[in-house]
């Protein structure tokens, strides 16, 4: 898995901010961070995607816990999305 998990980002963070800290430790493949529908501002969360493993890794050694905005992040590998079920509950019509 090279998809990382970022959150405890201030939320006043760029996709550029984060695009240029996390490229300091390899090439990226994406960066995707999570936008409030209501609000437009980033939930505080976000992921990140590496072109090869041992550059993920390094950027969690390098940056989890680091502070970013006046919050300390939490990066680490992010876990596979689970499949099954609607999102929302039993809605029948």
């Amino acid at each position: 898995m090279k998809k990382l998990y970022v959150g405890n980002l201030p939320y006043s963070a760029t996709e550029d901010e984060i695009r240029d800290l996390f490229s300091q430790y390899g090439e990226l493949e994406s960066v995707n961070l999570i936008i409030d529908r209501e609000t437009g501002r980033i939930k505080g969360f976000g992921f990140v995607e590496y072109k090869n493993q041992a550059d993920a890794e390094n950027a969690i050694n390098a940056l989890n816990e680091k502070d970013l905005g006046g919050r300390a992040l939490n990066v680490n590998m992010a876990k596979p999305r689970e499949s099954g079920g609607s999102r929302g509950g039993d809605r029948r019509w």
